[in-house]
C-alpha cells in the first residue's frame, strides 16, 4: 500500500506572496487560479457596480469595492468577490490591504469555470461568516438570485429574477434595479 502524501494547506501569508497580477483565491488552504472573466461578465459587473456605487455615493451608506479586492475570512480562506459592499457600521473590517471579515453584501457573477464554487463553497462560506446578502448573477441565463441571511444564520432565497423584473436590497436600503439593466438588455 502506498501512503498518500498529505496536502499542504497554504495560508494568507503564502497567498500574499503571489504576484499581484495573478488572479487567484485561497479556499480551504488551496490556491485556486482564475482566468480573466468573459466580456459578458465584465459588462454585467460594470452595469451593476456602477448602479450600486452611484446609489451608495448619493446616500453615503458605506463603500463599494470591485474585484480584485481580497476578503479575508480566515488564514486559509481568502476570496475576491466581483462586487462587495461594506456599510459604515462595519467599516472597521476595511484595511489598506483587504477586507478582514464579512462584507454586508457580496455579488458573484457566475462564469462556467466558477459557477459551481460560487453556488457551493463560496455560498457556504459567506453564510458561515455572516454576509447579510448574497447575489448571484447568471450571465448565461440573465437571472439574479438574491439570498438573505435569516435570523437563524442561514441563507434564504428571496427570489430569482429575470428579464424585465426588478429586485431590491435590504442591505442597500432603497436600492432597486431592473435585471434587464444589469445584463445590458436595454439602453
Amino acid at each position: 500500500m502506498v501512503a498518500q502524501k498529505p496536502r499542504v494547506k497554504l495560508t494568507y501569508g503564502d497567498y500574499r506572496k503571489t504576484p499581484e497580477d495573478m488572479r487567484c483565491e485561497l479556499m480551504d488552504g488551496e490556491l485556486i487560479l482564475a482566468a480573466a472573466p468573459r466580456t459578458t461578465h465584465q459588462r454585467t459587473q460594470a452595469n451593476l457596480g456602477w448602479r450600486m456605487s452611484h446609489f451608495n455615493h448619493e446616500r453615503s451608506l458605506g463603500e463599494v469595492f470591485f474585484a480584485p479586492t481580497d476578503v479575508v475570512f480566515s488564514d486559509t480562506d481568502v476570496v475576491q468577490p466581483d462586487i462587495l459592499f461594506v456599510s459604515k457600521e462595519r467599516a472597521h473590517v476595511i484595511t489598506e490591504d483587504a477586507i478582514h471579515g464579512a462584507p454586508d453584501l457580496v455579488v458573484e457573477i457566475l462564469s462556467p469555470s466558477t459557477a459551481e464554487r460560487d453556488r457551493g463553497y463560496k455560498r457556504d462560506m459567506y453564510e458561515r461568516h455572516g454576509v447579510k446578502e448574497y447575489w448571484m448573477a447568471d450571465v448565461d441565463l440573465s437571472t439574479m438570485a438574491i439570498l438573505r441571511l435569516s435570523d437563524g444564520g442561514l441563507f434564504e432565497i428571496v427570489g430569482t429574477y429575470g428579464e424585465g423584473e426588478s429586485f431590491t436590497s435590504a442591505v442597500l436600503a432603497g436600492f432597486t434595479v431592473n435585471v434587464s439593466e444589469v445584463f445590458g438588455m436595454q439602453g
